[in-house]
């Protein structure tokens, strides 16, 4: 199998030195993985963390993995759930723009996050998106949603569409060509998820959701194969060429990026948007290569923010 030499996250890490650094809360970064990726980013220039947790313990992990803190900024608290609720309320305050998932659960951050008082909520529903650098693939491949939205309905599934769109032009990829997934390329009654890519493709015709080239259903390999999609006789700009995989649930996105991680040899960046800033969601499993793509997808995500969207109040 040839080398897996990164050249599109390389691209996505390199385009982060054009750009400030960018100031992140680090939610209980309290384990040798979730502070070293911090730490790394901070030396490639891409954040400056502020670690939120016990001091005590991050300064134990921190001396036991043999990691340089003194130049960072520790906000003591008692445990991961405190520490949760003192990162978003840290960019509630304007002193950060990013938001990173230390070594604490998943859900224990994103309750914070979606509280209805004193959260991160937008008029978006949030979502994750995999960024897969996958080597036979020519271009970064977006998946989503794979980690937040357990079963969408047409109304959530718009705006995964809506974030992924913004994300993707965030980046500098310019307008995506978005595949609705499902199981087959033929409209179904007795498969929803291909009634609701029909409608989000509609959608799209009527400007209710703008910025991308929707197409769907479409089957996964005529979604990403020029020769499947041309087999089966279906046309358009998005067949066969798709940027952006829009799941139909949360058990098929997440099978979907481990497949092509464990078997395919990709790596998957993760963030989450459709919050006030976006999230970095990395893994104890992440090499320090795909950290430091989350890190650099949120951070130039971020930095397009500031300069399209207003302030908020």
């Amino acid at each position: 199998m040839a080398e897996n030499r990164h050249e599109k996250y390389e691209r996505l890490i390199e385009a982060t030195q054009a750009i400030p650094s960018i100031v992140c809360a680090v939610a209980h970064p309290c384990d040798a993985s979730s502070l070293t990726g911090a730490v790394e980013a901070a030396e490639a220039g891409i954040i400056v963390p502020i670690l939120v947790g016990p001091q005590a313990k991050i300064r134990a992990v921190a001396e036991q993995a043999g990691l340089d803190i003194t130049a960072f900024e520790l906000v003591n608290t008692p445990h991961s759930h405190a520490a949760a609720a003192r990162a978003v309320e840290l960019v509630r305050e304007g002193r950060t723009q990013l938001l990173m998932k230390g070594s604490l659960h998943t859900d224990e951050l994103m309750a914070e996050v979606v509280r209805k008082e004193g959260g991160l909520r937008t008029e978006r529903r949030v979502s994750h998106v995999f960024i897969m650098d996958v080597p036979s693939y020519p271009e970064p491949l977006f998946i989503t949603d794979a980690a937040i939205n357990i079963f969408p309905d047409l109304e959530t599934k718009a705006d995964i569409v809506r974030n992924v769109i913004d994300l993707h032009q965030g980046l500098g990829l310019g307008a995506p060509r978005v595949a609705i997934v499902s199981a087959v390329e033929t409209i179904n009654p007795k498969i929803p998820s291909t009634i609701e890519a029909a409608a989000l493709c509609k959608m799209a015709e009527r400007g209710q959701i703008v910025g991308g080239l929707l197409d769907g259903p479409l089957a996964l390999d005529n979604a990403i194969s020029p020769e499947a999609a041309t087999i089966k006789g279906i046309g358009g700009q998005v067949a066969g060429r798709a940027q952006v995989l829009v799941v139909p649930d949360l058990e098929a996105g997440n099978m979907l990026a481990k497949n092509l991680s464990f078997l395919a040899g990709a790596d998957a960046a993760g963030v989450v948007v459709g919050a006030r800033v976006p999230i970095i969601l990395t893994s104890r499993a992440d090499n320090v290569r795909t950290r430091m793509a989350s890190c650099a997808v949120a951070a130039l995500f971020a930095h397009h923010l500031a300069q399209t969207r207003p302030v908020a109040r």
